[in-house]
């Protein structure tokens, strides 16, 4: 079968000799349009007349949103780059994984844009709808090439339902609790919704440090060094990578680029911490625009990379039903998620009377079947101290029982055993 070929960016008389020997019968590829700019090689893919694109590395505006828009044609895209370390590396980030040199013979060309066009192009699970996802899923070639993962650094993302239960104050103490444990971690403000993580530690943040590392990962730019330069250090163990305060900035943490970004993290700290949204909703499924961005794509990717997910509750009766109903929510959205309940703001009067922990921890096992709850007590005025001052429970109230519960759960994290005094206090509770 032949296979019908783009061209865009190359203009070269080894473009045209390409074109002549592909005019024959005997390599297996034609070549149906010859773009000068990306807006024509996007226009001819949403046409559907061609299954694979021969582009240069060099075309202006390439990157990760107009080969998102490729894929949804259903259009591989095969890079024609020099050798350069460079250039070979930022097309290796940008997901391109067919490479030819200028000057190849047609018959090794051929054979790369054949075997990039066998090979249904992928698509970031939360980047775009895709519709042809309900169509049966095409066999793919057993040697199909997929890319390495990078760094070997652990993510734990914090999530929670509607209603404020505390995502930020839980994510905020346990990065601070996991630095204190002598950890290396990085705490990135991942709500799409209007982050507040940099208010809390009292940073500046007039240029969001994840926004701009998104753009970095979209152009196949983002690497350890660059994004190190992006974050904000607060302790000596603690960095932070401030996010977007304005909710209408959402569309800048594109899926794709938030995959990339977060996979570079784990290069720069053992543990990665992540504030993320609340909503799960994929309601763009439903849109007339079928590569419309995602609205809440950055919050379910960090969720489907994430190693281990802290789902955050309400200690009240109102923030106890949402989170039940949430978690459904969540397991539906990424099925393969098995959450960490943390309980938040806990107090015996909202209950009822009796043992608080003892009633939600029943709650929790008859309406959702979870078990393991971990607590938070509410303790307001060393918050409050906290926010205002910009600092942490750690320099602020010590003592505190919320810091040490945020304490014993970053000790979990970290694989160590909780501390002698939490110890303690939790025996002579339990007398």
């Amino acid at each position: 079968m032949t296979v019908a070929v783009v061209t865009a960016g190359l203009a070269t008389d080894w473009e045209a000799g390409l074109v002549e020997a592909f005019a024959g019968d005997g390599h297996g590829v034609h070549v149906v349009r010859r773009c000068v700019e990306l807006s024509e090689l996007l226009a001819a893919a949403a046409t559907g007349i061609a299954r694979a694109a021969l582009v240069s590395s060099d075309l202006r505006g390439l990157d990760r949103d107009a080969l998102t828009r490729c894929a949804v044609a259903g259009m591989a895209v095969v890079a024609v780059s020099t050798d350069a370390p460079e250039d070979l590396r930022r097309l290796r980030s940008l997901g391109i994984v067919h490479v030819v040199a200028p000057g190849d013979p047609p018959e090794q060309v051929a054979d790369a844009l054949a075997r990039a066009a066998s090979v249904t192009p992928q698509l970031a699970t939360y980047d775009v709808a895709d519709p042809l996802s309900a169509l049966p899923a095409p066999t793919v070639p057993a040697a199909a090439e997929t890319l390495a993962a990078v760094g070997d650094g652990r993510l734990v993302a914090v999530w929670g339902p509607t209603g404020a239960p505390g995502r930020t104050s839980v994510a905020v103490g346990v990065a601070a609790e996991l630095a204190e444990l002598g950890v290396p971690t990085l705490l990135v403000d991942a709500d799409a919704y209007g982050g507040v993580v940099a208010q809390m530690l009292g940073l500046l943040d007039e240029a969001p440090g994840l926004a701009a590392a998104c753009r970095l990962a979209n152009n196949g730019m983002l690497d350890s060094e660059a994004l190190t330069a992006l974050t904000l250090r607060v302790r000596p163990r603690l960095q932070v990578l401030t996010g977007i305060a304005r909710a209408d900035r959402w569309p800048e943490l594109r899926a794709s680029s938030m995959e990339t970004t977060l996979s570079v993290t784990r290069e720069l700290a053992q543990i990665v911490v992540i504030d993320c949204g609340f909503c799960l909703e994929q309601d763009e499924e439903l849109s007339f625009d079928t590569a419309a961005p995602r609205r809440n794509g950055a919050t379910l990717t960090a969720l489907a990379c994430a190693d281990t997910v802290l789902a955050v509750a309400a200690a009240d009766p109102i923030g106890l039903q949402r989170f039940v109903r949430g978690v459904g929510e969540l397991l539906d959205a990424v099925p393969t998620v098995v959450p960490v309940t943390v309980v938040n703001r806990v107090r015996d009067a909202v209950v009822g009377g009796g043992d608080a922990e003892r009633e939600i921890t029943a709650a929790l096992d008859r309406f959702a079947g979870l078990s393991g709850v971990r607590f938070v007590p509410l303790d307001m005025a060393a918050y409050d101290e906290a926010l205002a001052s910009g600092r942490t429970l750690i320099e602020i109230a010590p003592q505190s029982p919320a810091r040490l519960a945020l304490q014993s759960i970053a000790a979990g994290i970290a694989g160590e055993a909780p501390p002698a005094r939490r110890r303690r206090r939790l025996a002579l509770r339990r007398r």
